[in-house]
């Protein structure tokens, strides 16, 4: 642990950009280890937070694309009796809803919200147990709700489907295949194999922000809506692959580009969302599209592409806790597929 009240910048970033015409690129600045002083390197791995929501979706898509689900089923008629109660009736929200997310489900994380930090990082949860507490929680207010739980029952559809875990299958359809060898699940385990960034975020301790290492961590609460380990190399070759349109055909991929209005208050006054896809406008015109994704235990990333299939993804291995630093990373962004010269 360490002082944070007076720090004025995160412990450290690393940004990748991939250019079509002038190839690929990585740059890294501050530090990966505080106690160290090691730098941080763009090969770090770290824990990629809800970015793994867009590769879950891309395997339900693919599972809808070969006939073994159906966007516009129930979540009951896969997953009978799972979830109802408290209000919540599964015989009336879709698959499509779930992947939106329009399906009026809180997040269970709300419910984690205030639990013992100690006793979070350690603790492992199974998919149920995860609903179960989303369920226990009032609805939200917003149509549009971010919700991890609506990832964690995608996942269990899959397992459905498949009839293999859901972490599995998409290791077989997306992670193998495109050879994203630092992209991994960590399962139980607390640490990140290989090269890895640590990950800090700041609380509270007698009155004073203290800063506090949380890379050890367990990550079943994010499940297959947020567990995912990888570099922003293996990112924005993910992204790549998706968009150019290689792992769905072209009408699945028209579906997760199309776009709802999210709640501004998490996407911002212009951000929308497809089916496990983020669009947010860029000064020189169109959007990019992709994800962004953050984790309790600090680490914090943003995969984006511009119409022009100019990629960046941009990483910090520190929770950004104001609005200004939050802004700075997507202003990064911003200038990677913006940058002057054009």
């Amino acid at each position: 642990m360490g002082s944070a009240g007076s720090r004025g910048a995160l412990a450290g970033a690393a940004v990748e950009v991939v250019d079509p015409a002038c190839g690929r690129w990585g740059y890294a600045s501050g530090t990966a280890d505080l106690r160290t002083g090691r730098p941080m390197d763009v090969r770090d791995r770290l824990r990629i937070g809800s970015i793994t929501k867009t590769f879950t979706a891309a395997t339900v898509l693919q599972l809808a694309d070969e006939g073994r689900l159906s966007l516009d089923a129930s979540v009951e008629h896969y997953l009978p009796g799972l979830v109802q109660g408290n209000g919540y009736d599964g015989t009336k929200i879709t698959v499509r809803q779930l992947l939106q997310p329009t399906s009026g489900l809180p997040d269970h994380g709300e419910a984690l919200a205030t639990a013992d930090v100690e006793w979070l990082r350690h603790h492992h949860f199974t998919p149920q147990d995860l609903v179960r507490r989303a369920l226990r929680l009032p609805p939200p207010a917003h149509p549009w709700h971010y919700s991890t739980t609506n990832y964690i029952l995608a996942g269990l559809l899959i397992e459905n489907a498949t009839g293999r875990p859901a972490e599995a299958e998409i290791s077989r359809r997306i992670i193998k295949p495109l050879d994203l060898h630092d992209t991994c699940w960590p399962g139980d385990a607390e640490r990140i194999r290989g090269p890895h960034s640590r990950s800090y975020f700041t609380t509270e301790e007698n009155g004073k922000a203290v800063r506090v290492d949380g890379t050890e961590w367990n990550t079943t609460a994010g499940g297959t809506g947020g567990a995912l380990v990888s570099t922003p190399h293996d990112v924005n070759t993910f992204f790549a692959a998706l968009l150019d349109g290689r792992l769905l055909s072209p009408a699945r991929l028209a579906e997760m580009r199309t776009t709802v209005a999210g709640d501004p208050e998490r996407l911002g006054p212009d951000g929308r969302y497809g089916l496990g896809l983020i669009t947010e406008p860029l000064s020189c015109g169109g959007v990019w599209t992709g994800h962004t994704g953050s984790t309790r235990a600090g680490h914090h990333g943003i995969g984006a592409v511009a119409p022009d299939g100019r990629q960046v993804t941009v990483v910090v291995n520190e929770t950004p806790t104001t609005d200004t630093a939050a802004a700075t990373l997507l202003a990064a962004v911003d200038t990677a597929l913006c940058p002057p010269a054009r």
